[in-house]
């Protein structure tokens, strides 16, 4: 099974505002940057985003090494997607789980690759998350941006 790094990070100008997202995959010395919006969108939403479409990108089962800053999505990964599938996409206060489509589709995804979520600290000079970081928040600008001319 090929390892495979993928760092991902979501950018929202207001919750809900316009938003962006990135996800940087790494094989071995190669890589691929992945990015996109969203006209009106949540922090998490494109956390989630960033993270699905990295791993949409894998064309064979892999082991993931999955970087983010949100601890949504790593606890979400780690241990609440269990209980939610039991639920059925239900949390433990038998809400309907907040993005679950998103959800659904990273536990489809899951059940292909092997994924060990990671957590960094935002912020804090991980270079591969300024990068995610910094593309995100440009497309949510570009966004943003073209909003406003018209």
């Amino acid at each position: 099974m090929k390892k495979v790094e993928i760092f991902a990070d979501g950018s929202s100008l207001g919750n809900p505002g316009p938003g962006g997202w990135c996800a940087i995959l790494r094989y071995k010395n190669t890589e691929k940057i992945l990015k996109g919006s969203s006209p009106l969108t949540t922090n998490n939403e494109m956390e989630l985003k960033a993270v699905l479409e990295g791993l949409k990108a894998l064309k064979e089962p892999c082991e993931v090494y999955l970087y983010t800053d949100s601890k949504y999505v790593v606890e979400g990964i780690k241990s609440w997607i269990k209980n939610w599938v039991k639920n059925n996409w239900k949390t433990s206060s038998k809400k309907e789980v907040s993005h679950k489509s998103m959800w659904q589709e990273i536990y489809k995804l899951m059940q292909k690759h092997k994924i060990n979520p990671i957590w960094v600290k935002g912020h804090s000079g991980h270079k591969e998350n300024e990068l995610c970081d910094k593309i995100a928040k440009k497309e949510a600008q570009k966004l943003k941006n073209k909003n406003e001319k018209n």
